[in-house]
């Protein structure tokens, strides 16, 4: 399965309500026209998140899933794929939509209930280190560690396609990590085990720390 990941910066202009109520009717009834998409989820940025001092790193993720890279690129040429992409760049800063192609990789298996929190990390790979190299570290080495927090009730990587590094324009992250949580007071709670120490210890072996995140509340649309 491939995802595309469109990461959201709404317009200026736009108060963050209005961009998540626009976002979550109008733009998903478009993208519920595009042929061949599989799955489709928005992750809404929680309002909590603009009280802190440091506004989040995002207003939203929107993820779209295919079942390969040819049916998403074809899809997004007809009409409806079109229509919809037209529309979200008029609702991000700068008319300009940023999106990773990615493989998803499930590394800790576990149901999305309704109420559960969606922690999402960009992910950029340690300077000089080998794009393979960090691919393989961040699944084989460093997701089972991740996977061992108790709190975590799924972890899904998903890692930016290899053909991307051979385009003009690098992609804009290496992967994205994604983490379910039953609420928010459970992700605090992770913080003070030993295996989140060691899982943030670690990524010093091989990310570009610290990584922008939010989060979120995830609406499956499809």
């Amino acid at each position: 399965m491939i995802k595309a990941i469109y990461l959201l910066t709404r317009r200026s202009d736009l108060t963050v309500e209005d961009f998540q109520e626009y976002w979550r009717t109008t733009h998903a009834d478009l993208v519920r026209q595009i042929p061949g998409i599989q799955h489709y989820v928005q992750c809404h940025t929680l309002l909590s998140g603009y009280r802190r001092p440091t506004p989040p790193a995002l207003d939203g993720v929107e993820e779209m899933s295919f079942n390969s890279k040819a049916d998403l690129d074809s899809a997004l040429q007809t009409p409806a794929g079109k229509a919809a992409i037209l529309d979200l760049d008029g609702l991000v800063e700068g008319n300009r939509v940023r999106r990773i192609v990615t493989e998803e990789i499930e590394i800790k298996p576990g149901m999305v209930r309704e109420g559960m929190v969606k922690n999402i990390e960009l992910v950029t790979r340690r300077q000089g280190m080998p794009i393979s190299k960090f691919h393989a570290y961040w699944r084989d080495s460093h997701g089972p560690l991740a996977a061992k927090i108790a709190v975590i009730r799924r972890y899904v990587q998903s890692h930016t396609l290899m053909e991307a590094y051979a385009e003009e324009v690098p992609p804009a992250y290496d992967g994205v990590a994604e983490t379910w949580f039953d609420n928010t007071a459970g992700m605090r709670r992770s913080a003070a085990s030993p295996e989140y120490i060691a899982t943030r210890s670690d990524e010093k072996n091989f990310l570009t720390v610290p990584l922008p995140f939010i989060i979120t509340h995830e609406i499956r649309i499809l």
